[in-house]
């Protein structure tokens, strides 16, 4: 186990909490304020963006076509380009605010853990970090490259591709200002944009066993809507897959070794 005693930590006790949540969606509100009330958390709501809503030229101040093309293998449906923006303004809200971090959370999260623990620990981290997920995607497992013992409650892991989703997340304040800036234009969803982590100058983490969890029964309301086959690009795909993948392998192993370098540093 990593030792933090004796060690300068970040002193900031309780996080910002965003809590994204369609208007439309009062239940949904209802009961993350009730989860949240009931662990003693703050928060402040972010009213998602309805992308159904939006006209052509708001869709297209930051979502780019030609980055889609070029980059993902199908076209962003209304909903994800909603849900991409809707993370941006909790992006823009922690990298303009005062503190260290924020907690992104979407409205189908559900409390697994003791979260005064896990935001205990965050504080306690030492070496810079931009994004740590805080709850898997659909409570689905992922390969672990490596994980690390940070006290007696939870590990800093480093998945062989970074987990999806974004039920529950953890970014930090110059995390938050690189990911603001570098998704100007963006072609991909949003958890896929963080997952091509190389492009954005972060790094992406996780926080185990997660303090949080997806709610698998509720349907999603401001992410993925279905695919039209017409809009599918199969021969895209693949390559892109496959770059991502040499990549991607390139660069967790080099994340895992400056993670380690920090971590074991005096």
């Amino acid at each position: 186990m990593l030792s933090m005693t004796n060690r300068k930590h970040n002193t900031q006790t309780m996080p910002p909490v965003y809590l994204i949540n369609l208007d439309r969606s009062t239940e949904r509100l209802q009961k993350s304020k009730a989860l949240l009330e009931k662990h003693n958390i703050l928060f402040e709501r972010i009213p998602a963006i309805c992308g159904r809503s939006l006209s052509e030229d708001s869709c297209l101040k930051h979502y780019c076509p030609d980055l889609n093309k070029a980059r993902y293998y199908y076209n962003l449906t209304p909903a994800q380009i909603g849900c991409f923006l809707s993370h941006r303004e909790a992006w823009r809200r922690i990298a303009e605010g005062d503190a260290d971090y924020g907690i992104v959370l979407e409205d189908d999260f559900l409390v697994e853990g003791d979260v005064h623990k896990a935001f205990a620990t965050l504080n306690g981290l030492t070496h810079e970090w931009d994004l740590i997920k805080l709850s898997a995607y659909a409570n689905r497992t992922r390969p672990i490259a490596k994980q690390f013992s940070i006290n007696d409650e939870f590990n800093l892991v480093v998945h062989k591709k970074p987990m999806s989703g974004g039920a529950a997340t953890a970014i930090s304040k110059k995390g938050a200002q690189k990911l603001y800036a570098s998704t100007t234009k963006f072609g991909r969803p949003c958890d896929t944009e963080i997952q091509h982590f190389w492009e954005h100058g972060i790094t992406v983490l996780s926080l185990m066993p997660y303090p949080f969890a997806q709610d698998v029964t509720c349907d999603s309301t401001i992410a993925c809507s279905k695919k039209s086959k017409d809009d599918r690009r199969p021969l895209s795909r693949l390559s892109q897959q496959g770059y991502q993948y040499l990549r991607n392998k390139s660069e967790v192993s080099k994340q895992l070794r400056n993670l380690a370098l920090q971590l074991h540093a005096e």
